[in-house]
């Protein structure tokens, strides 16, 4: 019964695990164009101490980054702690006096204490509102637009690219600049914010670009005139992007951003078979199965907190690091509500691997993200199934 469900699952995705993988190959081949043209070597991997005045290594990747972003300009750097601490940063070089209008609703919880935000709702479909937008941004009462490309713990549809790029034209027209989160969502579509005309796109590096290699660290890219004030506002004004060691770390940022549209791709066909899996069992999953996908998160509508903690927890005993540990609901920094969190990871908090967490509270969503391998990610949704009784 279980293996026959597996396989038949598997077999419905075949066309949908073929655009993925046409998206990785894509990628693929602009980072290999990047490391080309910027004649990556094997000089560029030794790190920097101290000061890190002339880190060779570091600067080149921020080359590289601008390039497969298609932005003119990036910041990448080990100093940044997280994707939240990126997004500060780029909120700050655009919004410097802290007002800004998020142009699809609230922002992920983390974000709120960053800025005085103005809110525009999204759709009762979970989309943006355009003509809402349209009106929000005539009223002119912010110094930047916002928009968080992923849904948060929130039942909006991500965004994809082309939509973001619609709602950057028309603050634009405005004359706002455009900061984008742009989380969970690097290299799943084939265009970066940067390309469509965002001013700065900043997210974690332990997330998608990463690649599962790196250990720390964010990045900001687009136009060099916010890029450079974003450097200040992780710095100081006056010495910006110049000082900021790497600490041995540059070899595995090349790698990961190497290794970043594949592993992508495994975390996107993870996704893909946990949301077929779980709507053969009759549970409500965003997005559905065979729907194009623009972040790498998969939302499962538990309706319960018992089979949401059943699943979080079989996550964890399907991960490979602390398979042993039972998740709890905690109160976790920067939430107003009890979260349960699997993240049997290498990297702590990195997830491109497989996680999965949720709030406390209804309608009971579960929501799951990353995977290194498809073959470990697939087992890993089998592990929690089969805690929930349901194999």
């Amino acid at each position: 019964m279980g293996s026959d469900l597996v396989a038949d699952v598997e077999f419905s995705l075949l066309e949908q695990f073929a655009r993925i993988e046409a998206v990785s190959l894509h990628h693929t081949a602009r980072v290999l164009e990047a490391f080309s043209r910027h004649r990556v070597s094997d000089a560029h991997f030794g790190g920097s101490t101290g000061y890190g005045y002339g880190d060779v290594g570091r600067d080149t990747l921020d080359s590289c980054f601008a390039d497969v972003f298609g932005a003119e300009d990036a910041l990448v750097r080990v100093q940044f702690v997280n994707g939240t601490h990126a997004i500060a940063c780029a909120l700050r070089a655009c919004a410097p006096g802290g007002k800004v209008l998020s142009l699809v609703g609230k922002p992920y919880d983390t974000l709120l204490g960053l800025a005085n935000f103005d809110v525009v709702p999204v759709t009762k479909k979970g989309e943006p509102d355009l003509q809402a937008a349209a009106e929000a941004l005539k009223r002119g009462r912010c110094e930047a637009a916002f928009i968080q490309r992923s849904r948060g713990y929130s039942s909006r549809k991500a965004l994809s690219v082309k939509e973001i790029g619609k709602l950057t034209a028309m603050a634009k027209e405005t004359g706002l600049p455009v900061v984008v989160d742009n989380c969970y969502g690097e290299f799943v579509d084939e265009l970066e914010p940067p390309a469509v005309g965002a001013d700065l796109t900043a997210g974690s590096l332990i997330k998608n670009p990463g690649g599962g290699l790196a250990l720390t660290g964010g990045y900001v890219a687009g136009t060099p005139e916010y890029v450079d004030k974003a450097a200040e506002a992780l710095t100081v004004k006056g010495i910006g992007r110049e000082c900021g060691s790497s600490l041995g770390q540059n070899r595995a940022l090349f790698q990961g951003l190497f290794l970043a549209p594949h592993t992508v791709a495994q975390a996107l066909k993870t996704a893909c078979f946990c949301a077929a899996m779980l709507e053969r069992l009759g549970f409500e999953t965003s997005p559905p199965s065979r729907e194009a996908r623009h972040d790498i998160i998969q939302m499962i509508c538990f309706g319960a907190p018992e089979p949401l903690l059943r699943f979080v927890r079989g996550i964890q005993k399907g991960s490979p690091v602390d398979s042993f540990a039972t998740p709890e609901p905690w109160d976790m920094p920067g939430y107003d509500h009890k979260v349960v969190m699997a993240a049997g990871t290498f990297v702590q908090g990195a997830s491109i691997e497989l996680s999965c967490d949720g709030p406390m509270r209804a309608p009971y969503n579960a929501y799951l993200q990353g995977g290194l391998t498809y073959e470990a990610g697939k087992l890993g949704v089998l592990r929690a199934l089969s805690e929930m009784g349901a194999l």
